[in-house]
């Protein structure tokens, strides 16, 4: 299989001695945790479905024929670590390009290993560019049974990341001091869970960099402008989820985002009582995607999805079947279809035509499903706090930077299709706009409201087949449910790694209050 290259987790924020230890002491640092447990409804008093995920590492291994690189107990960085031998008890050299390598930074600051102190997050991130290093020297020592070797020029990696081990990756990639530039060169794509890429807020105000103990002030957005090597004098300056288009482009990044608060049990629900609504129980929606920025200016969204996850724990994100189905088809997937809402118009009730100091916030909801699978790609609900959000100001100001909404990012993959007799892929794409509660004055407007109704409510189908040949196209087939009898059809020739399709899906609701657009879906190729 094309596309495998070393997989270098890195895991989250341990706080206390206990938690180190406890992390010091797992081979995997969670990345092994799978989960039984799904909530198909955010109720937390009704019982989960039962859906048996694995493990992120057991599905690589099972799916992916990824193998780890512990040897007679002893990791790649230990001295006495040996490679195995093959089925014949003869020695190997080096380590194959699809190996699962474990970033154990937290070693040193355990008792097993260490003196139990943490260290700096500059720390960790330059031990990141060092196992990078490392691992680029055991593959290209390594002589595949298929291709040619690896060569240091060739060598790239994917960095999979959980929490603050984002932040390590997005340190070491972003900060020159901060490690080898043949390091940063390396990585190819870049994967985060539930990162908080914009700092961690307790009580709607973000952690103040004086709260020292234990490196807590690590999630304060002055302190990670340091350490990220952001410029002071940006535009942005309340931002720190920026990432520089000539360290990784945000095409090569993807951000899996979690909604789920009433799950997160840790500080016995004390963390999430202090974070709020609208979290994972720890990490802010909004906080926990990033956007690429050059000459000062914010680009584009990295590829962002939502899944009704905690932030760990047994409904936890990363031992998720909806984590890593955007995981792997990221990593390994053909296609790419980026998810945008564009407002054309958006009218008010009649009796509030005209008046002054009428507002309104709208929310847009996407939940994403492939043929034949029982969980949602991405989904994002009002009921859940993770809709699009843009006020009426906003869609009726003419800036296309408010009007052009980015919802969402998925990946399709051939080796995902369910229907053995056709081999294309279809996605449905439920849309919702909800009927907002209108203020006049600040002051909400009850007249006409009837709580839970939508301005426009529909399912977009994408029906995508995979070409014949190898110089054919993807045939593609697009239709709104409501209207089943008129689908579009396209002939996608994606002639290089650049081609991008738009594919625009016009709704219109003439009423008052109304709106119009189009959901527009970019489709491009993948690898």
């Amino acid at each position: 299989m094309s596309g495998r290259v070393p997989i270098i987790y890195i895991r989250g924020y341990a706080m206390t001695e206990g938690e180190r230890n406890e992390t010091a002491a797992d081979p995997f640092c969670g990345f092994n945790v799978g989960s039984t447990l799904y909530r198909a409804v955010p109720d937390k008093n009704s019982k989960p479905t039962k859906f048996v995920f694995e493990s992120p590492l057991v599905r690589l291994v099972t799916e992916f024929q990824y193998q780890h690189v512990y040897q007679n107990g002893a990791d790649i960085v230990d001295p006495d670590w040996e490679p195995p031998t093959d089925i014949e008890g003869k020695q190997t050299v080096g380590i194959p390009s699809a190996s699962i390598v474990i970033y154990r930074y937290y070693d040193d600051g355990s008792k097993y290993f260490g003196d139990g102190k943490p260290r700096a997050l500059e720390e960790y991130a330059t031990g990141l560019s060092d196992l990078i290093l490392k691992v680029r020297d055991l593959v290209c020592k390594h002589t595949p049974a298929k291709g040619d070797p690896v060569t240091p020029d060739t060598f790239k990696c994917y960095l999979v990341a959980h929490s603050m081990g984002g932040l390590v990756a997005r340190a070491f990639l972003q900060n020159p001091k901060l490690g080898a530039d043949d390091a940063r060169r390396s990585v190819s794509k870049f994967f985060t869970f539930a990162t908080p890429h914009n700092g961690i807020e307790m009580l709607d105000a973000n952690v103040p960099r004086w709260l020292t103990p234990n490196e807590i002030n690590t999630f304060n957005r002055e302190k990670m402008a340091d350490f990220l090597n952001l410029d002071p004098a940006r535009e942005q300056r309340d931002r720190v989820d920026l990432i520089p288009e000539e360290v990784l482009k945000p095409d090569r990044i993807f951000c899996m985002v979690g909604t789920n608060r009433g799950d997160y049990e840790a500080g016995q629900g004390l963390a999430r009582a202090f974070v709020g609504h609208g979290s994972d129980g720890l990490v802010k929606i909004a906080n926990a995607s990033v956007c690429g920025v050059a000459d000062g200016r914010i680009t584009q969204p990295a590829a962002t999805a939502y899944a009704y996850r905690s932030h760990s724990g047994a409904f936890g994100i990363v031992n998720s079947e909806e984590a890593y189905q955007n995981l792997v088809r990221f990593l390994f997937g053909d296609v790419r279809v980026d998810i945008w809402l564009d407002v054309e118009s958006v009218t008010l009730p009649p009796d509030l035509a005209g008046k002054e100091g009428v507002e309104a916030l709208y929310e847009i909801e996407l939940k994403a499903a492939p043929r034949g699978k029982r969980w949602f790609l991405t989904r994002r609900t009002a009921v859940e706090d993770s809709p699009a959000c843009r006020t009426h100001t906003e869609l009726t100001s003419g800036k296309p930077d408010r009007q052009k909404i980015y919802l969402s990012s998925v990946f399709l993959s051939k080796r995902a299709s369910v229907d053995k007799v056709n081999n294309s892929l279809v996605y449905a794409m439920m849309v919702a706009v909800k009927v907002p509660d209108y203020e006049v004055k600040r002051v909400f407007w009850p007249d006409g409201h009837f709580e839970g109704t939508d301005l426009f409510h529909d399912t977009a189908f994408l029906e995508v087949t995979p070409p014949t040949t190898t110089t054919g196209g993807w045939e593609v087939k697009y239709w709104w449910a409501s209207a089943p009898q008129s689908p579009k059809t396209k002939t996608l020739l994606f002639t290089s790694a650049s081609s991008m399709e738009e594919l625009p899906m016009s709704f219109v609701n003439a009423e008052q209050p109304g709106i119009t657009g189009n959901l527009r879906l970019v489709v491009r190729p993948w690898s």
